[in-house]
């Protein structure tokens, strides 16, 4: 493992990442693809589904491929902002010299896996704010780096209200994409019984690239270029979320940011250094349903906003060349 990826290989290493985290996840290749060009980007993922459907495996599988230091916390509404940032404490050497130390939370690491984000109480989720959008944390007057690279890969369930707090929208402006794990199909799941009757696959993986690598692809994949054609494609349908009458807020510039930096990761995977409106459109569900926002809350529902999104998509002409 080189600590020096080049574009020409990412192609590559991110089908090798795909095929060995889908013999441990079986049945969500789509999900792993857009997951991986969501590290690519060193971008935060929320994956939303039903429980037992894989999130947190899959967290666990990209951890052992990356090489990443990983650390997971359950969330819970007793859970407070130190809890997960850290705090300062007093201490006494032993010449009896007093000071105060700052002992590090469990966001110093590579992976975060947040389990269940919307157990915690607001004021929980608002610790996380500044370490998703400046990767950093401040605690008595100081500020601390977080390690490079640095994702927040949160998990909760859609259906479960009791006892949770909706993510407010400038939380979920954070997340770089919102994922769902899906159902398996029968095939898929009579190889995940056949699979698993003696042992688990996630135990043999092991890691394909380090995260010295994961911080040089991440540059590499900046290089991607895009024809004004494709970014105004890009900002056309950043216009068409700003103008829908079903639609209260559009995107924002973060928003357009991030996609067209999920278009890049896609291309990249692909093999090309630059961009065609169809990296635009694969990458506009996951980067954009979770920032729209509705007056009556259509997009609380799958359905309502994969048809909204599908609409979008439908209504801004593609450029030919």
């Amino acid at each position: 493992m080189t600590e020096q990826i080049t574009l020409a290989e990412i192609p590559a290493l991110s089908e090798q990442m795909t095929n060995a985290a889908s013999r441990v996840v079986v049945g969500a290749k789509e999900t792993i693809r857009m997951l991986i060009a969501a590290l690519f980007c060193g971008g935060h993922v929320l994956l939303e589904d039903l429980p037992g459907s894989g999130k947190t495996t899959l967290v666990k599988a990209i951890a052992k491929l990356t090489g990443c230091d990983c650390k997971r916390v359950q969330c819970t509404p007793d859970l407070m902002p130190a809890d997960l940032t850290g705090f300062e404490i007093l201490q006494q050497t032993p010449d009896g010299t007093r000071s105060m130390t700052f002992r590090k939370g469990p966001v110093f690491t590579n992976l975060l896996l947040a389990d269940e984000i919307n157990r915690m109480a607001p004021r929980s989720q608002a610790g996380l704010l500044e370490c998703m959008a400046e990767y950093q944390v401040t605690g008595g007057g100081k500020t601390y780096a977080l390690p490079e690279p640095f994702f927040v890969i949160a998990t909760q369930n859609p259906i479960e209200l009791q006892g949770t707090f909706p993510l407010p929208e400038a939380q979920l402006d954070r997340f770089f994409m919102r994922l769902s794990m899906g159902h398996p199909s029968r095939a898929d799941e009579l190889a995940i019984l056949a699979d698993r009757q003696t042992d688990d696959p996630l135990e043999s993986l092991t890691a394909v690239t380090s995260p010295e690598s994961l911080c040089s692809a991440q540059a590499a994949i900046r290089s991607v270029t895009a024809s004004d054609a494709v970014l105004n494609y890009l900002l056309s349908l950043a216009d068409a979320t700003r103008t829908h009458p079903k639609l209260r807020y559009g995107l924002s510039t973060r928003a357009v940011l991030a996609l067209r930096h999920a278009a890049q990761a896609l291309a990249a995977a692909d093999g090309r250094n630059y961009l065609l409106p169809d990296d635009i459109k694969a990458a506009f569900p996951p980067v954009c349903t979770h920032r729209l926002q509705t007056t009556d809350g259509l997009l609380a529902d799958r359905d309502a906003a994969a048809a909204i999104i599908q609409e979008l998509l439908q209504s801004v002409e593609v450029p030919k060349a």
